[in-house]
């Protein structure tokens, strides 16, 4: 089987280090201008335990040769439309697409470019930050690649992607609820953004202030709270991990949400919190927090526009 991973950063890159040290067939699809600098220096992953380095196969877009079987989405949203254009010529009749992107929205753009049988749902739980070129930081040895028919049921597609990914150093899972596992993800990345990016701290910054705690609490519960009206309620069991989480006193955890933002960087407002607004009002759910997150980043992201124009 062949893989084309369409982006080489920190969650690309991670994954295609991985395999590609598996024995996997993998090649990365970069934009023109990353390829001679990924030539120059490889391709590194490191942190606990782990310092690897591979000289990756790259093609740009316009070199695409044929068709894969796996195709790994890698790249923000904001990205999604362009990458739809560069992957086009690489989609054949058995391809399969695994977008691990955050949100539910980009399912939908998906399914109406290549077709709902061509898609298949992504979770990818990993803690990485790109640190120079070519050289991704593993913060958490902890790293989980879940996929799924977004019918509900293990096929014998899912399966054969399943087996390609396994065995790689990371966990490779199939299952019949993916739709209900993206959601789950949604509801804790939006639960972690709100919080660190309304209080422009840490989740232990925000622990240790009076009421802090019983705050990200609502917040969380506002995220659960439409995930449940929409048909997918988050499990006991995970609800109350993300509660930990999210609660941990002197916890330097942050997603990587804040850590664009208060790099100045550009963050994905519009599909992680204005859809999950929408939605919210859609099903008259109450959101305040998150719809003041929503606002929030809005304006942040106006005034980067703002001054990048």
């Amino acid at each position: 089987m062949r893989l084309l991973i369409v982006g080489a950063g920190a969650t690309g890159g991670f994954f295609g280090v991985k395999l590609a040290r598996a024995g996997r067939d993998v090649t990365f699809l970069v934009r023109p201008e990353r390829v001679a600098v990924l030539r120059e220096h490889g391709l590194r992953i490191s942190g606990p335990g782990m310092d690897d380095r591979i000289t990756p196969r790259l093609t740009t877009a316009a070199e695409i040769d044929g068709s894969y079987d796996l195709i790994l989405l890698t790249v923000k949203a904001t990205a999604l439309d362009q990458a739809m254009e560069d992957i086009a010529p690489a989609v054949g009749p058995d391809t399969s697409i695994i977008p691990i992107l955050n949100g539910m929205d980009h399912l939908d753009r998906l399914n109406s470019r290549f077709g709902r049988d061509t898609v298949l749902g992504g979770v990818a739980l990993v803690a990485t930050s790109v640190r120079g070129p070519g050289d991704i930081l593993v913060l958490s040895p902890d790293a989980s690649l879940t996929i799924g028919d977004q019918e509900g049921a293990v096929t014998p597609r899912t399966e054969r992607a399943r087996a390609f990914l396994a065995d790689a150093g990371f966990d490779a899972k199939a299952t019949d609820a993916i739709l209900a596992a993206m959601w789950s993800k949604w509801v804790f990345i939006a639960g972690a953004g709100a919080i660190t990016c309304l209080m422009r701290g840490t989740i232990g910054d925000v622990a240790a202030v009076p009421g802090g705690t019983a705050w990200a609490r609502d917040v969380l519960t506002e995220a659960a709270d439409i995930a449940a009206a929409a048909g997918f309620p988050v499990a006991e069991s995970e609800r109350g991990r993300y509660e930990g989480t999210l609660t941990q006193s002197h916890s330097p955890y942050a997603p990587s949400f804040y850590r664009d933002m208060i790099k100045g960087h550009p963050v994905e407002v519009e599909h992680v919190f204005g859809d999950l607004s929408r939605r919210a009002a859609e099903l008259a759910v109450a959101s305040p927090f998150l719809d003041l997150a929503t606002m929030n980043l809005r304006v942040f992201q106006h005034q980067l526009d703002s001054h990048s124009g």
